[in-house]
């Protein structure tokens, strides 16, 4: 078993290859994590409740019960050196109960944070960054109260869950009000939610950090740009002054600092049109918009990850080639699947899942380039994403 540091709750000191990480949560990015403790010479395990996953694909065992099945996650605790996560919604409950048997290095205070946008908006405003207005409402009355504080438009979001877009609403105007009143009244239940302003942003853009529960590295600044509230592109490096990039970094390590972070943080942000950087939200573990570092990076966000939650030391990860990620969803996996023997220049990476589903991601493309905006033109041109203009 690996030995825990006295300064970090949790952070290992030196995990050694052989040993095994346990992953709960078998996406994409669990498969992306498993192949990286693969070339550092770990064993995997992941739970989840799919059989034969993306993650489980690559994995030396799989554990196939609900992610918070108390049970599954002391079977893979005893099973397991490590335990790590691809997903925030996990049972913060259940993996502190069995860190009496397993390293826990990203601890789960960092679960409870982002779990929750209220603690997560308090947890960043506390730490010297900068969010959108918000207010925390519990009820129609504290909704409307909070509109006269913040205005319209705003955005109404459920406190914990929800993912691209879902579980948010938009608010402009009084009548978008009175259908939320009218839904409560059907349901008879409000529940617990944030209400955020809307910030007039340039564009959108992340930033990733990495730790191993006492030093820090980051990634470049990217720009990204959704679709239907999905990932659509990220273009990296984002083209922004060196203040922004500056403010980006300092803010990144305050965080970092403030979890004591092991593993991979994803901090996704709004540039303004005067130049400030401002906190969207935070996710605990890589994050879409770092594909990128795999092809583009000295160090990919999978690997800084591994070696952050092994505490093994973590280089400064160096842009070795501008680049453009690009989602291929449900609807894209046969367009750009017929055209790959004609473009030698896409990196591409499937995700093995068993069902193409419309929306639903597949696997993405990394293009190594010179010319940012000339790639995303060729791609756009290719017709593959002709659904997403």
């Amino acid at each position: 078993m690996p030995s825990l540091s006295e300064e970090t709750d949790g952070a290992v000191t030196m995990l050694e290859p052989g040993s095994t990480i346990g992953i709960v949560g078998g996406g994409q990015l669990g498969r992306m994590m498993a192949l990286s403790a693969r070339y550092h010479g770990f064993k995997v395990g992941v739970l989840d409740p799919t059989p034969d996953c993306p993650t489980a694909q690559v994995a030396d065992f799989q554990i196939t019960a609900a992610y918070d099945s108390k049970d599954a996650i002391r079977e893979l605790a005893e099973r397991s050196n490590v335990i790590t996560y691809e997903f925030e919604n996990v049972d913060a409950d259940a993996l502190d109960e069995v860190r009496d048997i397993v390293a826990v290095p990203q601890g789960t205070d960092l679960l409870r944070v982002t779990q929750d946008r209220v603690n997560e908006k308090r947890f960043v405003n506390d730490h010297g960054a900068a969010t959108a207005p918000w207010k925390e409402v519990n009820g129609y009355e504290e909704l409307t109260a909070a509109l006269e504080t913040i205005g319209y438009p705003a955005v109404l979001k459920t406190r914990s869950g929800g993912y691209d877009g879902h579980g948010q609403r938009v608010l402009r105007s009084e009548s978008d009000l009175a259908e939320v009143r009218a839904q409560n009244s059907r349901e008879g239940f409000f529940p617990p939610s944030i209400l955020e302003g809307f910030v007039d942003f340039a564009f959108e853009a992340s930033i990733l950090i990495s730790g191993n529960g006492h030093d820090f590295v980051t990634f470049p600044i990217v720009r990204n740009e959704h679709r239907n509230n999905i990932l659509h592109l990220t273009l990296a490096p984002a083209t922004v002054s060196h203040e922004v990039a500056r403010d980006a970094e300092a803010l990144a390590l305050r965080l970092a600092r403030g979890f004591e972070l092991s593993g991979t943080l994803a901090i996704e942000l709004f540039v303004t049109k005067d130049s400030q950087v401002i906190v969207n939200e935070l996710a605990p573990r890589p994050h879409n918009s770092g594909h990128y570092t795999i092809e583009a990076c000295s160090i990919d966000q999978f690997d800084a990850h591994v070696r952050g939650i092994a505490g093994w030391p973590l280089p400064k990860p160096k842009l070795l080639s501008p680049a453009v990620m690009v989602n291929v969803l449900g609807q894209h996996v046969m367009p750009t699947r017929a055209l790959i023997g004609e473009h030698p220049e896409w990196c591409l990476h499937d995700y093995g899942k068993a069902e193409i589903k419309h929306n639903r991601k597949m696997g993405h493309i990394t293009v190594l380039t010179s010319d940012i905006d000339g790639t995303v033109r060729d791609l756009e041109s290719t017709g593959c994403w002709s659904d997403l203009a």
